[in-house]
């Protein structure tokens, strides 16, 4: 079995894959002074609950956008579970092109994403993803990665409007019945909800003109659903996106080795 750990800014998601499908998956909240002590302590207790041994985890990959929380979470697959993960960054091989100018700047969730959703959907293809931030991802009909847009998350954007205005309060996110807000709470939810319907439309149009041709738009994140709801742009919900991209690129590269006698992997890191 495969332990896939997609560590993002917000939450940390672990996942194991039996090889043909995903027989667990938990997240916790991202915290990168958390010591692989007390990540171990949590998931070998959900572990046993699920029934699932730790022996059987075999290999485990990482992939993750807050390089504070690495170290701890290789120091869990290396004492808890006997094995050196493979760490998700550019100089991998993806099977294929990174097109940009600085390969190594670009998120592993992102080159994940666009991994997993060519593999699925084929190309050319836009993949946003919502999460801390709203990232939109282009993969040409190869399946090369050719760069994106990275806007402000939906949640930031709310948390900003709540502290910078005094009296607007905070809100959740939902579908307004009216575009024109009544009073200042569906005001809110409508400048926030049809606002980011409204940014996925404009960039996925310029996009599509600037590439000049059709793309397939694959969307993922929790919020994916609820803002599908409120457009067409929005062809395919894939929930597992970056999970399946950590999957198929710990399957594409050599298993790591683990050191028995110094506790990491005999190459440099």
């Amino acid at each position: 079995m495969m332990l896939v750990v997609d560590a993002g800014n917000t939450n940390i998601v672990f996942a194991v894959h039996d090889g043909e499908t995903w027989i667990g998956r938990w997240r916790i909240a991202t915290d990168d002074q958390r010591t692989s002590d007390e990540y171990a302590v949590w998931l070998i207790s959900l572990f046993s609950m699920s029934g699932i041994k730790r022996e059987s985890i075999m290999r485990a990959v990482i992939g993750t956008v807050v390089p504070a929380a690495l170290y701890h979470l290789r120091r869990l697959c290396r004492d808890y579970f006997d094995v050196e993960p493979l760490v998700a960054r550019a100089r991998l091989d993806w099977g294929f092109e990174i097109k940009i100018d600085n390969p190594d700047e670009v998120g592993a969730d992102r080159l994940l994403n666009s991994l997993a959703a060519h593999q699925a959907y084929g190309g050319p293809l836009v993949v946003i993803d919502f999460g801390t931030a709203t990232t939109f991802d282009v993969v040409d009909k190869d399946g090369a990665y050719l760069g994106g847009i990275i806007a402000p998350g939906i949640n930031l954007s709310i948390e900003a409007l709540h502290k910078a205005a005094a009296r607007l309060p905070r809100i959740g996110i939902g579908r307004p019945q009216a575009v024109i807000g009544r009073s200042t709470v569906p005001a809110m939810q409508s400048g926030v909800y049809w606002g980011y319907v409204g940014l996925i439309e404009g960039l996925v149009a310029r996009i599509q003109a600037e590439y000049g041709d059709h793309l397939k738009v694959i969307a993922t994140g929790g919020l994916a659903p609820l803002l599908a709801e409120g457009t067409t742009a929005i062809e395919t919900i894939a929930p597992d996106l970056t999970l399946d991209g950590l999957r198929l690129l710990a399957v594409r590269n050599p298993i790591p080795t683990l050191s028995k006698e110094r506790g990491r992997i005999a190459e440099s890191d």
